[in-house]
C-alpha cells in the first residue's frame, strides 16, 4: 500500500512526541533546580552555544538538502521507467511481426511471443521493486518508535508478500526457476529477455534493425535499474548522518542551561523593578521556549534522516509501488486485456492517522 501523506501540526506533533516529553523534562528538571535548590552558577554563556547553535542549523541543512536530492534522483529513476516501459511496450507490440519471418506464425502464436515478453517485463519491475524494498544494515526508518507506529498503517506491498509469490504470475516455470537462482533477479530477468529477442531476430520474427532498437531499450533499462540499486545500496555517508545526530542532541541538551539562566535574569529584574509575583514565576516560561527550539532543531534533523533512503518503506519515500502496478495496468490493458483480468492499483490513503 502507499500512502499519499499530508502532513498536519497534529501529525508532527504526534510523529515527534516522545522527543517532546523528553525535552519537557529535561528543560523541567533544570528550572527546579534553579527555582528550588538556587543551583545558579548552573549555566553557560550564550556565545559558544550560538557557535555550536549555527553550526548544527549548517550541518542539519545541508542534511536536508542531501536527503531530498537522492528522493528527487529517485524519482526521476523511476520516471524514466515508466516512460522506457512504455515505449518498450510499444515497441515489441509493433516489431514482433511475420514481415520478415522464415517461418510465419499464426495470430495466436504471436500474441504468444509478445505476451510473454511483456510479461517478463513486468516481472522485472516487479523484482526491481522487491529489491529496492530489502531491508539493508544503514537504514533507521523502523529504529523510531513512531516510525514503526506508522509502519502498522502505511505499508508497502512488498513487506507482505515474497518475491517468489509476486513473480509467479508472470514468468513460466523454466523463467522461474532460472530467475529465483539468482541473486540479482532482475538483472537475470533482463538477461531472459535480450535471449529471448535473439531468439525471434534469428526465426526473423524480429527484423534485424527492430532488434537493435529493442536491444537499446534493454541497455536503457538496465541504466535505469542501475541508478535505483546505486541509491538503494550506498547509502547516505554515515559519518554525515551520525555526526549530524549527535551535535543536534549536544546543543539541545546543552541549550537550558543558557535559556533557564536567561529567564531567570529576567524575571529578577521584573521582580525588583515591576511586579514581583509574575517576575518570581517568569523562569517557569522557559519551558515552553525550551520545547519548541529543541522541537525544531530535532524535527529537522529527523526529517532529513527519514529521507535518506527513498526506498526504505516510508509513508513519503518514492510510490515504486504504485508506479509499478500502473505502468503494469498500462501494460496489459494495451495487450487487450480486460479489467477483471488487471489486477487493481494498489489503495491509496489520504490523511491517514496513527
Amino acid at each position: 500500500m502507499y500512502t499519499k501523506k499530508v502532513y498536519k501540526a497534529t501529525d508532527m506533533a504526534k510523529w515527534t512526541r516522545y522527543e517532546t516529553f523528553f525535552f519537557t523534562a529535561v528543560v523541567l528538571v533544570v528550572v527546579a533546580m534553579f527555582y528550588f535548590f538556587d543551583l545558579h552558577w548552573l549555566k553557560i554563556p550564550w556565545t559558544p552555544l550560538a557557535l555550536i547553535g549555527t553550526a548544527v542549523a549548517f550541518v542539519i541543512g545541508f542534511q536536508n538538502n542531501s536527503a531530498y536530492g537522492r528522493i528527487w534522483e529517485a524519482r526521476k529513476i523511476w520516471g524514466g521507467v515508466v516512460n522506457t516501459s512504455r515505449t518498450f511496450g510499444m515497441f515489441v507490440q509493433d516489431m514482433v511481426t511475420n514481415e520478415h519471418a522464415s517461418i510465419s506464425l499464426s495470430k495466436e502464436e504471436l500474441y504468444h511471443e509478445i505476451k510473454t515478453l511483456t510479461y517478463r517485463h513486468i516481472a522485472w519491475m516487479t523484482a526491481l521493486r522487491h529489491a529496492m524494498r530489502a531491508a539493508k544494515t544503514w537504514e533507521t526508518f523502523a529504529q523510531e518508535k513512531t516510525n514503526r507506529e506508522w509502519s502498522k498503517v502505511v505499508r508497502p506491498p512488498e513487506w507482505d508478500s515474497t518475491v517468489q509469490d509476486d513473480l509467479q504470475p508472470y514468468l513460466s516455470d523454466k523463467d522461474m526457476e532460472y530467475v529465483m537462482s539468482k541473486n540479482n533477479k532482475q538483472t537475470a530477468l533482463l538477461y531472459l529477455q535480450s535471449h529471448h529477442l535473439r531468439k525471434l531476430k534469428e526465426s526473423g520474427v524480429i527484423w534485424e534493425f527492430a532488434f537493435l532498437k529493442l536491444e537499446g531499450v534493454l541497455e536503457e533499462l538496465f541504466t535505469l535499474q542501475g541508478k535505483s540499486e546505486r541509491i538503494k545500496n550506498f547509502p547516505y555517508p554515515r559519518h554525515f548522518a551520525s555526526l549530524n545526530h549527535y551535535f543536534m542532541w549536544v546543543f539541545v541538551l546543552l541549550l537550558p542551561l543558557a535559556i533557564v539562566p536567561q529567564f531567570a535574569e529576567i524575571g529578577k529584574e521584573i521582580s525588583e523593578n515591576y511586579a514581583p509575583i509574575i517576575g518570581n514565576f517568569f523562569i517557569w516560561l522557559s519551558v515552553p521556549f525550551y520545547v519548541a527550539v529543541a522541537w525544531i532543531f530535532h524535527t529537522m534533523e529527523r526529517i532529513g534522516r527519514t529521507g535518506e533512503n527513498p526506498f526504505e518503506g516510508s509513508a513519503n519515500d518514492v510510490p515504486i509501488s504504485t508506479i509499478a502496478r500502473g505502468i503494469e495496468i498500462d501494460l496489459r490493458q494495451n495487450l487487450g486485456e480486460s479489467k477483471e483480468e488487471i489486477p487493481a492499483q494498489f489503495p491509496m490513503m489520504y490523511d491517514t492517522q496513527m
